[in-house]
């Protein structure tokens, strides 16, 4: 098991560190860039892996020069994504980490997610036992690369941020963690990369 002594909190990313949930995800935004015209690159679309949805369509507006409202974007793809009736499961080596240290160092969950869908995923995958702090896209100004979203979590786990470990799936994630002055561990296609990223 990967030593986490150094450090008082755990801050796990949602999707695609601890639930595989990305590809249902990528899946409903590969719709929702065909309805609206924007080219769809699934490399690129997963690069923003934790990006508030209607971010994600700002950036898709900036990109393609389009102008569609952000929030009826993120409004379709959450409709497209509730279609696939995607059931979560939790990816194996996260999990264990976080079933190892329960008990011993505190757990929060910082996602780009809105609380609806965050709130259903982890009750579904019973996620909701490990974690005593949730902070999803509906609870911050500014979604990640920002690090509202992880310095929120330190905060209602009651933590300096260098204090914690974050554990994120994409590069946005990691500049966030960086941006908190956190450190990182990156978890790529369900596996744990060590060394830890340091802040």
């Amino acid at each position: 098991m990967i030593d986490l002594s150094k450090y008082k909190g755990i801050v796990f990313d949602m999707d695609g560190t601890l639930i595989d949930s990305m590809g249902a995800h990528i899946q409903a935004w590969e719709q929702t860039c065909k309805h609206y015209g924007y080219a769809f690159d699934y490399a690129f679309m997963h690069g923003l892996g934790g990006v508030p949805t209607a971010q994600i369509a700002r950036i898709l507006n900036d990109k393609f020069s389009l102008n569609h409202d952000p929030l009826e974007v993120a409004a379709t793809k959450r409709h497209n994504w509730a279609q696939l009736e995607d059931i979560p499961c939790v990816i194996p080596d996260t999990l264990a980490v976080a079933e190892h240290y329960q008990g011993q160092l505190k757990m929060g969950i910082g996602t780009g997610s809105d609380r609806r869908h965050a709130e259903h995923a982890i009750e579904q995958t019973g996620l909701d036992k490990l974690i005593s702090v949730l902070v999803t896209a509906s609870d911050v100004s500014l979604g990640k690369p920002h690090p509202e979203t992880f310095l929120k979590v330190a905060e209602g786990l009651g933590l300096a941020p260098e204090e914690c470990v974050v554990f994120e799936d994409t590069p946005i994630g990691l500049q966030a963690a960086k941006a908190a002055n956190m450190d990182c561990i990156l978890v790529q296609n369900g596996k744990i990369q060590l060394p830890v990223v340091a802040c």
